[in-house]
């Protein structure tokens, strides 16, 4: 393993603030489409259903019925139905992902002195939290 190379800090240990995006290996929580990119969300997808089975005609029904997606319906040569589902809608698989943790915690690599960390609930206010302390750097740059 190759040793990590860190430039020695000017300041204590207190001075800096450390962010960090990670994950909790053992955990999983169901997901839209949107969070783990899925390609039928992204691009749409076709459902090819065989209505001359029993199983087939349950699956259209569903869809027609009460899926709530937005399709298109066709015949094929062979009698199959063919619903084409419209990307940016919900799938019909269930997702998982493994949720990211957004903290932030007082120091450094050196350690945490006052024993401070938050953790964040949307990435969106992390951002905007490293965003506001970058600019609280480069005033405090501009200062002196």
């Amino acid at each position: 393993m190759r040793p990590v190379t860190r430039i020695d800090p000017n300041l204590p240990v207190g001075a800096y603030q450390t962010y960090q995006i990670t994950r909790r290996r053992d955990t999983t929580v169901r997901a839209v489409c949107e969070q783990v990119a899925c390609q039928a969300w992204r691009n749409g997808w076709d459902s090819v259903i065989d209505e001359r089975t029993e199983l087939g005609t349950a699956q259209a029904a569903y869809i027609r019925t009460q899926s709530r997606r937005t399709f298109r319906e066709m015949r094929t040569e062979q009698g199959l139905t063919v619903f084409r589902f419209e990307s940016g809608q919900r799938c019909f698989a269930d997702h998982q992902t493994v949720p990211e943790l957004y903290l932030v915690r007082d120091g450094d690599w050196r350690g945490n002195p006052t024993g401070r960390k938050r953790t964040h609930s949307r990435a969106a206010d992390w951002v905007e939290d490293f965003g506001e302390n970058q600019l609280r750097l480069v005033e405090n740059q501009r200062k002196g």
